[in-house]
């Protein structure tokens, strides 16, 4: 037994925010495209006015994470450490606090994520109440005279019912110089009562410049080649502000797999079966998981804006041509019933793990049917 533990000891466990090469959000140096949100962190902590609960929202893989370890960085250091006077959460990264936080090993924070099962070898799916009960014990020990405490939970979105009301017990009845983190991309889906316990931080989709720079921090952290410049402006196109999915669509191919949907779609209602075929087979394959997602991830977006297209007539002019083509006005519902099917269906496809090739073939099919109509 004894010999187990110390093997799982040494075993590097996943985490569900890491992109496998590249460095974690706690370790990222610098922040791109969110001076206004760090600005109002730093008023509240340098007017001694700091709430106890914050919530950071916005679209995945944009930088809430960073923001929140950067803030927990500057709670947790040495009043001298901080530069807040001057709208910077930044201190020293030899500074005790920031090393301590890059390795989860400050007693003043807590960290409240999706748990590695040891077991099946995966992250579980939610954040369990078992997660959110070690709260009992960090609250229990007292912290010194004038210290923060900091809890992040990343994401609160993944967080299950009872976990949820476990933790809204602590909002509630926060202890002095308590700060909760809570990152979501999708507020909506949490509970009213722990939305209006925090004080709610929104950071959009970052401009080109600071995707641009984000991305280059990140590849350069990770000792990874950067994609030309040509092909990192395309990406950039791609990523909808997302340094995460920019990273993604460059390690999976996605400008392939973008120019794959565009011949589909240009084609329509006319189909070329034989590379549908080709391409389901490519990316139905149990190892191809990270591109059949991307894949589905861009194909839905797509047809989102050409739908959205088609509703507004507004929009880029091919996307305009491709929904005059394919969308009458008296087909705009059936073609938003259909695209809220795919999401829907997509989502079960891969948490119950049912046949990909037989999915994405499917789905063509529906495409190429409501063309043809």
């Amino acid at each position: 037994m004894a010999r187990a533990a110390a093997v799982r000891e040494t075993e590097v466990v996943p985490e569900a925010d890491r992109l496998e090469g590249f460095p974690h959000p706690r370790e990222t140096e610098e922040l791109f495209g969110h001076q206004a949100a760090e600005e109002e962190l730093c008023r509240s902590l340098h007017a001694g006015q700091v709430h106890h609960g914050w919530l950071l929202t916005g679209p995945p893989g944009i930088g809430k994470a960073s923001l929140a370890y950067r803030f927990a960085k500057c709670l947790l250091a040495a009043p001298h450490e901080r530069r807040v006077d001057r709208g910077s959460l930044a201190v020293p990264d030899d500074c005790q606090a920031s090393r301590q936080v890059r390795v989860l090993s400050h007693p003043g924070l807590l960290v409240l994520r999706r748990p590695y099962d040891h077991k099946t070898k995966r992250l579980l799916t939610s954040i369990p109440v078992d997660e959110v009960r070690r709260l009992r014990s960090f609250l229990a020990h007292r912290a010194s005279e004038g210290c923060w405490r900091v809890v992040i939970v990343d994401a609160a979105d993944d967080l299950n019912l009872n976990a949820a009301n476990a933790l809204l017990k602590s909002l509630e009845e926060p202890p002095q110089r308590m700060v909760f983190l809570l990152v979501s991309s999708e507020p909506g889906r949490l509970l009213n009562t722990i939305r209006s316990r925090c004080r709610r931080l929104d950071l959009g989709p970052l401009d080109t410049p600071s995707l641009m720079a984000a991305a280059r921090q990140a590849f350069a952290a990770g000792d990874a080649e950067p994609p030309a410049e040509d092909v990192a402006k395309r990406l950039a196109r791609l990523a909808q502000g997302s340094v995460r999915r920019f990273i993604g669509l460059h390690s999976a191919g996605g400008i392939e797999i973008h120019e794959k949907i565009g011949e589909f779609l240009g084609r329509l209602p006319g189909v070329n079966w034989g590379s549908v075929h080709d391409l389901a087979e490519s990316l139905g394959a149990a190892t191809a998981s990270e591109r059949y997602t991307l894949y589905h991830e861009l194909l839905f977006d797509e047809l989102a804006q050409i739908i959205k297209v088609a509703a507004t007539g507004e929009g880029e002019a091919s996307r305009r041509a491709l929904a005059e083509r394919l969308i009458a006005p008296q087909r705009l519902a059936s073609w938003a019933s259909l695209w809220e099917t795919l999401v829907r269906e997509e989502a079960e496809t891969r948490a119950l793990n049912l046949d990909r090739k037989a999915f994405i073939l499917g789905t063509l099919q529906r495409i190429e049917a409501a063309a043809r109509n």
